[in-house]
């Protein structure tokens, strides 16, 4: 059984499969087992919201990857994966939150059954779905086996988007744009923030230029006023205020490509302080903007980014973007490369990032960020946002 609507053709998925092998072979690895729903679902297609429980994708080094998981989501697996029906592997429900017989037990067994009990075995050490008892079950079933830490070897063999995912990474930014759009048109002081958010995640879903929209793989991000000064707060029913802002970090998603962007919020008057940080953001986002290009470094776009920045008396501590793609909950990021001081990554064509140069003041914070292709020619923004801060008198 085959996926009725499949993202990728054959021919992208047997390059991908190449080129994580590439991979396993300069790190010197017999057999990979990756548990990052967005490494499995770039490998294989695999796509449903089973991430709460153990399952996974073996490479080995020849033939198709296999599908593991719970018994119940094989038959998901069924419908999206490219690889055949023999390739797909479920375990008994009993194994399921089961403090007495964890599911790597039949992980183990169905390694030993391909005969990959022995040699140099890669495992994402430090990913959010690989846990310490895995990881000890494992050692403890396989005794023979050379454990090693792959983590981010499939998430690097991503870095470079294929025209298809830069397409998809387009109709997620239309989609965000299509969000901000809303933000600017319905807030109003007085309205529940709950409500604003309830209509943005609609938006989201709806989608835009006739493409639907995808679950992200955040949600929405919306502090207010001294709450906006820690970056990662969400909602709640509080109303908006009048002179008081709200920045708004939402992502538009397709087929699981996330497009995040971030935007500022004033109901009424903004205060000169603020003024004065949307100049900076603005000046030193052009500044990268227009000099963003392959063979450049990663550091070189935060060197210019803080040193401009520095220009207007602002200092961010933090890093100024990192790399983005495909994603589940719980980051829409891809986790290896950052806009940041001693990433020496050059840049690619085919690179996406989100460019985020947000800063948190005293009172609050300011977020104008932008979603950038890296392009033979330079970069390409995947959003028709507006610039600057969003103000309603």
């Amino acid at each position: 059984m085959t996926h009725p609507n499949p993202a990728f053709d054959a021919a992208e998925y047997a390059d991908r499969l190449g080129r994580v092998r590439a991979a396993m072979d300069r790190a010197g690895l017999d057999v990979l087992f990756i548990t990052d729903p967005s490494n499995m679902g770039w490998l294989t297609g695999y796509d449903g919201w089973s991430f709460y429980v153990h399952q996974g994708v073996l490479v080995g080094p020849d033939g198709p990857p296999r599908w593991w998981g719970r018994g119940m989501d094989a038959a998901g697996a069924l419908r999206t994966v490219w690889m055949p029906d023999t390739a797909i592997h479920g375990y008994d429900d009993s194994y399921v939150q089961n403090p007495d017989k964890h599911a790597m037990l039949d992980l183990c067994a169905l390694v030993k059954a391909c005969g990959w009990d022995r040699g140099r075995v890669g495992f994402e050490f430090d990913n959010y779905y690989f846990t310490a008892a895995a990881y000890k079950t494992i050692l403890n079933h396989l005794p023979h086996v050379d454990a090693v830490d792959a983590t981010a070897l499939v998430n690097w063999c991503r870095a470079v988007k294929s025209p298809t995912e830069v397409t998809y990474l387009r109709r997620a930014g239309a989609i965000v744009t299509r969000m901000h759009q809303h933000i600017a048109e319905v807030a109003e002081a007085g309205m529940p923030k709950n409500m604003l958010v309830a209509q943005i995640m609609a938006t989201g879903i709806e989608g835009a230029e006739g493409h639907w929209g995808d679950y992200p793989a955040i949600v929405p991000m919306a502090p207010s006023g001294r709450d906006a000064t820690a970056p990662h707060l969400t909602w709640d029913d509080s109303p908006l205020l009048r002179d008081v802002p709200t920045f708004f970090e939402i992502a538009g998603a397709y087929r699981r490509y996330q497009c995040p962007q971030s935007r500022t919020l004033f109901l009424g008057h903004v205060p000169d302080t603020y003024r004065k940080a949307e100049a900076a953001v603005a000046d030193a986002t052009q500044a990268v903007l227009g000099m963003a290009a392959p063979g450049l470094r990663c550091e070189d776009l935060a060197r210019v980014f803080n040193g401009t920045l520095a220009q207007h008396g602002f200092h961010k501590d933090s890093r100024v973007g990192y790399a983005i793609g495909m994603s589940y909950p719980p980051d829409w990021g891809e986790r290896t490369m950052s806009l940041r001081a001693g990433d020496k990554t050059a840049l690619k064509a085919g690179m996406t990032f989100h460019f985020m140069p947000a800063l948190w003041l005293d009172d609050g914070g300011i977020e104008m960020t932008e979603p950038i292709l890296i392009t033979a020619a330079g970069c390409e923004r995947l959003t028709t946002t507006p610039p600057g801060l969003v103000v309603k008198p």
